[in-house]
């Protein structure tokens, strides 16, 4: 991700952690997001339990469709 992707996603981050928590729930899994944080490389999101490959592609599918981040 570039600084600027990151910046721009981090400025909504709560409504960020909110919304993804409102999709996990509907998928009905238990792992709800703690929070986010930037680092070099990206955002780390941290979670409450260790996540499995359905909540992983469902975090991931919510960023790749984020207002906040250009695909460019």
């Amino acid at each position: 991700m570039s600084k600027d992707n990151i910046d721009a996603f981090m400025k909504n981050s709560s409504l960020h952690a909110a919304n993804i928590n409102r999709q996990l729930c509907n998928a009905k899994t238990e792992v709800l997001i703690d929070y986010i944080r930037a680092d070099p490389l990206g955002i780390t999101i941290i979670t409450n339990k260790v996540c499995q490959q359905s909540d992983l592609l469902i975090i991931d599918q919510y960023i790749k469709n984020s207002d906040d981040v250009n695909a460019l």
